[in-house]
Order: C-alpha cells, then sequence, then structure tokens
C-alpha cells in the first residue's frame, strides 16, 4: 500500500508540472481533490463557473473532467471545458465630455458612448470549447513521464498544443525534479479582418457604396498566427510530515501576431479632445520568465497552502501574486466532513514599456503603442470562500463565491485639457461563482 500511495505522489507531482505549465493552479489544486479513485477506476470532476464584471463582461463556464488509474499506474486525464462570453469590452479609446462613435470591429455598423462613459464596444460575444487529453506513465523506478495535447476553438480563433514532462524522484523519493515542455499554434481570424497598425478608424457611413473598399484600406489580410513555445523546470520537497515546498523556473517565448485587432488608441490635442482613433500596434515577440514557490502547511486539523510568483518580460512588465488558501474542517455539524477554505490572492503589475492611454497629436509617433489597460499598471485582488462536503459514497460537493478587483493605475502619464475631468482608468470588479461536484 505504501509503494502505491508514494507513486501516486509522483504522479501528483508530474500533473502539478504539466498544470503549471498550462497556466493552471499547482500544490493547490491537487490538495483539494479529496476523492481518490481506486486503481482501474474513473473518477470524475465536474463544475459550473458563473463570472461577471460590473457593467462589463458575463461569462459561464462547464468543465467535465475524467481521470482513470490503471492497475498498470498510468494515468489518463481528459479535460473537456465548454464557456460563453457576451458583454462590453473597453475599446482602449478614452472617455471625452462629449458623445464619442465608433466603428465596429466587423466594420459593419456604429455605436456611439455617451459623454464621460467609458467607451465600451457591446456587442462582445464569443464561445469556446476547449479538450486536453493528458498520459503519464512510470517508466523506471523514480522516473515518470506525462504527454498531452490541447485543442481549443472559438469562432474566430483556433489554439493546437502538445506537451511533454519527465520527473525524477530520489533522496527516498521525498525529493521531485521535473522539467517539461509546450508547444502552442494558435491562429487568429477575426470578422472583418485584422486591421493596419496604427491606421485611422473609418467613422461615417457604413452604408455608402465606398465604405467596403475604404474599410478594406485599414486591413492587411483576415488571419495571421503566434506560436508559444514554454519551459518548465521544477523542484519539489518534502520537508517533514507537515509540510512540503514546490519552486518552479518557467521561461516562455511567443512570436507571431501579438496585436489586439479590437483596441484602438485616441489621439488628442493638446486639451484633451479627441481627434482621431488608431489602430493600436505591439512587438512581434515576447520573451516571459517567472519564478515561483509554493508551501503547504499541514497543522493538526487545518491546512496552510501560500504561494509567490514573480514575472517579467521583455515588455517590461514586472507582477508580483500572492496567494493563499486556508482549509478548516468542520466536522459533521454542517454536512459530512464539510470544510471551508477562505481565499485570498494580491496582484501587482507594472506597465509594459509602449503603454500609453493616449496619444497626443503633432507628437512623434511611437514605434509601438496599445491603451489595453490589461499591459497597464494595476493592483488587483480577489477574496473569496469555497465550501464542501461528502455526499452520497463519498463524492464531494463544493461552492466557491469570489469577489475580484481590479484598479488600474496612471503609470506617471500626466492627464490633460479635458481628460482631467473624466475616468481614465476605470476599475474593473466582478463576481465569480462556482459549483464542483466530484465522483
Amino acid at each position: 500500500m505504501k509503494k502505491i500511495t508514494e507513486k501516486s505522489n509522483i504522479k501528483a507531482v508530474l500533473t502539478i508540472a504539466a498544470a503549471t505549465l498550462l497556466g493552471t493552479n499547482s500544490l493547490a489544486h491537487a490538495e483539494s481533490n479529496t476523492f481518490e479513485a481506486e486503481p482501474d477506476e474513473w473518477k470524475f470532476d465536474t463544475a459550473v463557473l458563473f463570472y461577471s464584471e460590473t457593467d462589463r463582461v458575463s461569462a459561464g463556464e462547464a468543465i467535465f473532467n475524467a481521470q482513470k488509474t490503471f492497475d498498470t499506474e498510468e494515468v489518463l486525464n481528459l479535460k473537456l471545458t465548454i464557456d460563453t462570453l457576451t458583454g462590453a469590452s473597453a475599446n482602449g479609446a478614452v472617455a471625452q465630455p462629449t458623445v464619442q462613435t465608433f466603428t465596429r470591429p466587423s466594420g459593419n455598423g456604429q455605436y456611439q458612448i455617451t459623454a464621460g462613459e467609458t467607451p465600451l464596444d457591446d456587442t462582445f460575444k464569443d464561445t469556446r470549447v476547449q479538450l486536453n487529453a493528458q498520459w503519464t506513465q512510470p517508466i523506471a523506478p523514480d522516473y515518470t513521464v506525462s504527454g498531452g495535447l490541447h485543442l481549443s476553438k472559438e469562432y474566430d480563433y483556433l489554439s493546437l498544443g502538445i506537451n511533454g514532462n519527465i520527473a525524477i524522484d530520489f533522496d527516498r523519493k521525498n525529493s521531485t525534479f521535473s522539467a517539461g515542455f509546450s508547444y502552442f499554434q494558435d491562429t487568429f481570424s477575426p470578422e472583418g479582418g485584422l486591421p493596419k497598425a496604427f491606421s485611422s478608424m473609418l467613422v461615417g457611413d457604413s452604408d455608402a457604396s465606398n465604405w467596403d473598399d475604404d474599410f478594406q484600406t485599414t486591413r492587411i489580410g483576415s488571419d495571421d498566427d503566434k506560436t508559444t513555445v514554454d519551459i518548465l523546470l521544477g523542484f519539489t520537497q518534502v520537508i517533514n510530515r507537515r509540510m512540503l515546498m514546490q519552486f518552479n523556473y518557467s521561461y516562455s517565448t511567443v512570436d507571431g501576431y501579438l496585436t489586439d485587432p479590437f483596441k484602438v488608441l485616441s489621439v488628442v490635442n493638446n486639451n484633451g479632445e479627441a481627434q482621431d482613433y488608431l489602430y493600436e500596434s505591439r512587438p512581434d515577440s515576447r520573451v516571459k520568465q517567472s519564478v515561483f514557490a509554493q508551501s503547504l502547511y499541514h497543522f493538526d486539523t487545518t491546512v496552510l497552502d501560500v504561494s509567490y510568483r514573480y514575472m517579467w518580460d521583455d515588455w517590461k512588465i514586472k507582477s508580483h501574486t500572492i496567494d493563499s488558501r486556508f482549509r478548516i474542517p468542520l466536522g459533521d455539524s454542517f454536512g459530512k466532513e464539510s470544510y471551508l477554505q477562505p481565499h485570498f490572492r494580491f496582484y501587482q503589475q507594472s506597465a509594459a514599456d509602449f503603454y500609453q492611454p493616449f496619444l497626443v497629436d503633432n507628437e512623434a509617433m511611437p514605434a509601438f503603442a496599445s491603451a489595453d489597460y490589461r499591459i497597464g499598471e494595476m493592483t488587483a485582488y480577489t477574496i473569496g470562500l469555497k465550501y464542501g462536503m461528502l455526499v452520497n459514497n463519498g463524492h464531494e460537493l463544493s461552492f466557491r463565491i469570489e469577489y475580484y478587483s481590479q484598479k488600474p493605475t496612471d503609470a506617471g502619464v500626466e492627464e490633460i485639457g479635458v481628460l482631467k475631468s473624466v475616468d481614465l482608468y476605470p476599475s474593473v470588479d466582478a463576481v465569480i461563482a462556482q459549483v464542483t461536484y466530484s465522483f
């Protein structure tokens, strides 16, 4: 029995490495899966998630995960994710004390923004279907490998990927070194085509006879792609019978089309009044690196999970993420083996070197510029609570509710003229609710 448990831990570590490489959670995810299937049986995890930003994007997501551990200790994991997004998304232009008119990204129709309001395109709508398959197996004593496939399809986006990992145990399996890679090929084909960098948004009568020809002069093609290569090195150490630690280093390089075709920048005069809207332009490559440390500590009854990640890239974005969960058992008082798990996450990010909330008319044009608040300076936090319990046949049912708040800041950019009277850096607030059932 001890041997099986140790091998299971190895597989958990390997799964952790793969999950981290793919940008998902790590030790906490393994810790939270309290329902374990017997060998040669299937284990299923299902979840429904709802995400809603105030006056902006709403998303619904359904997840179905199936895992089978064979008698020979191989593990097959299959995951299906379906999500839909609707609502309004910031187009990058600044608010103005007057009404503004914008052309939709497809070129079909226009929309107006009320004076003083942040410009939002309310036609944001998409459905995504994502499939992941992962196979893990021991190949020799203390050596385990894993490989996986990834497919994600949206209306205007296709992503294909592969990944591979190896984990090596030593020091009586108290230490594990892991190394992994992933490769993704993404193709973007937005409706209306890809806009030409820094070309002016065409605004006018979209029913005019020459509209389509004029609109095409702002396009460079119908689709483009990018490739992403991630490399991950990890080390996991059992400190003692109560404590487990994990350390990761990741290196990621992205090449290809990295501009957001739906984002524009306002060009304002010296009084801050919008004179034009230009499609943004970003570099066609990006290199990201990060270091990550996580610790799980098991007190007599409770479990504390704390992690820290530092990320930096050649766009000059640096970020700090602190994440913590604290699992508190409630016994059988509020459901069989019930528990509460408070969650707190803090995130702070500096701005990309080409981030500019607006451009000033008659000033030199930069090589790249984007007003996308997601690459600007910001602070964000998440606070939440999860409640779980066992139900029939030892299956687990849990509920999670969280509040997310994101506060962009000015990154030292001086506001001019009428821009002082509007909110250039509006906050984003969201509620996240999730129900999970494992059987």
